[in-house]
């Protein structure tokens, strides 16, 4: 069990390594830091949904040892923190966003539920400009600038995406930022 876990925490970070180790596109566009949470946001989501796609129907329950999260588990994580967080700039009301499927529901379902989160940080990270980088919400009972929610959802996404990269490889599949 613990030689299991140690190798999960190697690859975990090897994996990471690989997606934080890519050398970013040069930008085009828009610059300032409004631009450059943006462009990161749509590297992650793509990631993330590239790898919610990828993993089988069957595989949705799988998970390396009996202690840590099935994969439908992690990619829910995704859904409700982005609800959360999207939600606190978007000034929605939780109850009016889309209900986070369980994790025991299809695929299909899990994957709208994501889609849903998206579509909910696809406005929030639309509405961030250079001016209103500092302007603050309430989310997790603390106040918080619009730039670190952005942000913080960029980095929370991309520690997901390595645990999903990890489970694709673990179930023999090649995670999207290691395709050629």
């Amino acid at each position: 069990m613990q030689q299991m876990r140690v190798m999960c925490v190697v690859a975990g970070l090897m994996v990471s390594g690989v997606a934080l180790g890519q050398a970013p596109a040069a930008p085009t566009g828009p610059s300032g830091p409004a631009a450059e949470v943006q462009r990161s946001y749509a590297t992650q989501k793509g990631n993330i949904l590239k790898s919610a796609d990828k993993m089988p129907a069957e595989d949705y329950q799988f998970k390396p040892t009996p202690d840590i999260r099935t994969y439908a588990r992690v990619v829910n994580h995704v859904t409700e923190a982005q609800l959360k967080t999207c939600g606190a700039i978007n000034r929605t009301a939780p109850n009016d966003l889309a209900k986070v499927p369980a994790d025991t529901a299809d695929k299909a379902a899990i994957i709208d539920g994501l889609k849903a989160s998206f579509a909910e940080c696809d406005k929030a990270f639309a509405s961030v400009t250079d001016a209103n980088l500092a302007d603050t919400f309430d989310v997790f009972n603390a106040k918080r600038s619009r730039i670190g929610i952005l942000w913080g959802t960029v980095s929370h996404d991309n520690e997901q995406y390595t645990t999903l990269a990890l489970y694709l490889r673990l179930k023999g599949l090649v995670p999207p930022t290691s395709e050629k």
